[in-house]
């Protein structure tokens, strides 16, 4: 009889039959990391049955980054890539720093971990469907539109995952449509989901993972594709800002790539440690794009696309443990994204593929549902250990602010290689917020249509879809807290944090409530992140709802 993890599920949803699908190895998430899993799985044992599941409507549906590839792990898993096609059309030609202040910006030394020759400016959306072909192409069951909505857990070792029922109204009770969930049992799960996976909060919970480490801080990444006029596009251009006009009290910085197909892809980073409640990163991004350098460079152009994501931002330091009985944690759900390099793509793949190595040895060996400790000795021995270990203290070194930042930023790359005989630390994100009364209220300029866009008109360019009548997968453990703490203390912060116009403080009868619009969420996860109580818990929605990114 399964024990199932029902953590954060609605008492009120009646108790579902299921049927159930087994498998060798099951992968969640099929983003880079899990479909890399998936491949080096089918390498190294062609007759492993591998399934991957994905909650988008299709693959590459929810994924979203700058994005610029560093193609090392690429290179080591598809080493003929360019013979089979991949959407690597864009090397980087030339790099850019810049430091803005309100009027003008000032060309800065490119820091060494943002150097990208040999890299390429890609749509990581793209890259995933390329992909997941390739998996398929050796035998990998790809699954997309069905949501991991729970874990299977029997005597302390995970056994596969239930998918979530499609046709549930928001009473929790079936309609018409009604279809069950399947269980997917298998010898080894790889939960691939990406940062802030459901399901990996609840795992790293269970089994204790984030013992003796920092708590992981994150970011908040808000991205736009424009259709620029050709005397302003500059093919394979990567330009990087800091400054301007986010306080230099936050960690943010800026990218504008440019693509192919005059195509550019800009966006701000905003750190989810910031402090001032009235901080709006969506609207900090709409104001960038009013700096005289941005500006020019969007004259005449054209929106094509909006999306905004989460992104891990602890570093070496944050890291869980990787491996327990019957399952994994890999790419950006266990953190591997290098921050100074701005980039999380190929450490999360190679993670994947040193996860699938161990796996493939212990099944070979007749052996299931144990922990695979190959997994993270092989991590700590490969070069992505390496990478993370020389830029761990540059993130935390700006919690003094941007300048202490990247003063110590240059002595620890310069000066001390990244072989500093000590380690900076992180505080939760949620817990740095100030009350209102001890903030100053920050004045955002009206949205003006051409640069600048209010979140709908935004939310729509990103094809987000939610059948309406489901539960809420934006839940409360306590319904009074939004007003009585959230709004009364920190003036609703979430009315600001989240990029997609979800939570919304009404007035009724002259009482204040927070509404939730659950079908505007774009899956960033921010809310789940920054609520200065962690009060808003984000569970997983009916499979295929969200964003439809086509090529971000």
């Amino acid at each position: 009889m399964s024990e199932l993890n029902t953590a954060g599920q609605d008492p009120a949803i009646e108790t579902p039959e299921y049927e159930t699908m087994e498998c060798d190895v099951l992968v969640v998430g099929a983003g880079p990391a899990g479909l890399s899993a998936a491949i080096r799985l089918k390498q190294l044992n062609p007759a492993l049955e591998v399934i991957v599941v994905e909650k988008g409507s299709e693959v590459g549906a929810h994924t979203l980054s700058g994005a610029c590839l560093e193609p090392r792990s690429l290179n080591e898993l598809i080493p003929d890539w360019k013979d089979k096609g991949a959407p690597l059309n864009v090397p980087v030609e030339k790099d850019e720093f810049l430091f803005l202040s309100e009027k003008s910006s000032i060309k800065m030394p490119n820091p060494p971990q943002m150097h990208n020759k040999g890299n390429y400016i890609i749509s990581l959306g793209n890259f995933a469907r390329w992909l997941a072909g390739q998996a398929e192409s050796l035998g990998v069951q790809v699954f997309a539109g069905f949501a991991a909505a729970d874990v299977i857990i029997e005597d302390n070792a995970v056994k596969g995952i239930l998918t979530g029922a499609f046709g549930i109204d928001r009473e929790g009770k079936r309609k018409p449509s009604y279809q069950p969930p399947m269980a997917l049992r298998a010898k080894y799960t790889v939960f691939a989901e990406g940062c802030r996976g459901s399901l990996s909060l609840r795992l790293m919970e269970q089994f204790k993972l984030r013992e003796g480490v920092d708590p992981q801080t994150f970011a908040i990444g808000i991205k736009e594709l424009w259709e620029v006029k050709p005397e302003n596009h500059r093919l394979g251009t990567v330009t990087h800002t800091i400054g301007w006009p986010v306080a230099h009290d936050t960690y943010s910085g800026s990218f504008i790539y440019h693509a192919e197909n005059n195509q550019i892809a800009i966006g701000l980073v905003v750190g989810l440690d910031y402090t001032n409640p009235f901080l709006d990163p969506y609207r900090e991004f709409q104001k960038f794009k009013t700096h005289p350098t941005v500006s020019k460079l969007l004259e005449g152009a054209k929106r094509i696309s909006y999306g905004a994501r989460a992104l891990t931002e602890g570093g070496l330091q944050s890291i869980p443990k990787l491996a327990f009985n019957g399952g994994v944690l890999v790419g950006c759900a266990a953190g591997f994204m290098n921050v100074p390099k701005i980039k999380g793509t190929h450490t999360a793949m190679k993670t994947a593929m040193l996860a699938a190595e161990g796996i493939a040895a212990a099944i070979a060996e007749g052996r299931q549902g144990d922990e695979v400790a190959a997994y993270p000795e092989s991590f700590r021995k490969s070069w992505v250990y390496d990478e993370l270990f020389a830029v761990r203290n540059i993130r935390p070194s700006f919690h003094k602010g941007l300048l202490a930042g990247l003063l110590y930023s240059a002595v620890d790359t310069y000066l001390f290689r990244g072989k500093a005989p000590w380690t900076l630390h992180h505080k939760p994100d949620h817990t740095q917020l100030k009350k209102a009364s001890e903030s100053k209220r920050i004045d955002y300029p009206k949205p003006d249509g051409v640069l600048t866009f209010d979140r709908m008109s935004s939310v729509f360019l990103s094809n987000t879809n939610h059948e309406e009548d489901q539960p809420c997968h934006l839940t409360l453990k306590d319904k009074s807290i939004p007003i009585a703490v959230n709004l009364a203390e920190y003036d609703a912060p979430e009315q600001r944090y989240c990029p997609a116009g979800v939570y919304e403080i009404v007035v009724e009868n002259q009482q204040p409530r927070l509404q939730i619009n659950a079908q505007n969420c774009v899956h960033c996860k921010t809310c789940d992140i920054k609520d200065p109580t962690q009060n808003i818990v984000w569970v997983t929605p009916e499979g295929g709802g969200g964003p439809n990114y086509p090529n971000m």
